[in-house]
């Protein structure tokens, strides 16, 4: 189930509402950036750089060029159409995640950093999550996972 997959917000407006979001929040800095293939939110908050990259959908897709059931092509206006709400979606899908990080901080669930650490870039440029990603999947190919409840075996 794709969130959001019927919104008619459209992603200027959306984008618009993350950075109202943020201000709110008290961010200080906040730009954006877009391709072809991907958008880009960075802000700086509680002394950090936060930065999400949001894959966007390719337009060329049998997704977006033919109907559903794949038995049909649609004509350019369709495929136009459909791709736009894919991005529509994804784009109410990020704003949905930025303010339920924003909130969980407020309500004291976790800390800033906690709440947006794989999203927290270093001085290098590269994002935390882009750092450890690979270490995790190395870890958990190496070594085996203790039980997830301790205590005795059965």
């Amino acid at each position: 189930m794709t969130y959001a997959k019927n919104t008619s917000v459209a992603v200027s407006k959306t984008e618009g509402e993350i950075k109202h979001t943020l201000r709110r929040y008290g961010a200080s800095s906040f730009a954006s950036f877009e391709t072809s293939e991907a958008a880009m939110i960075a802000f700086e908050m509680s002394g950090r750089r936060v930065v999400f990259k949001l894959p966007l959908p390719n337009r060329q897709s049998k997704e977006f060029t033919e109907t559903p059931s794949g038995r049909w092509a649609r004509s350019d206006k369709q495929a136009l159409d459909a791709w736009e709400q894919a991005c529509r979606s994804r784009w109410r899908a990020l704003f949905l995640c930025i303010k339920a990080k924003l909130e969980s901080v407020e309500a004291g669930i976790e800390t800033f950093e906690d709440a947006f650490l794989a999203h927290i870039q270093m001085p290098d440029g590269i994002t935390v999550g882009d750092h450890v990603r690979s270490r995790i999947a190395s870890a958990y190919a190496g070594e085996p996972m203790p039980p997830l409840l301790l205590g005795p075996a059965a």
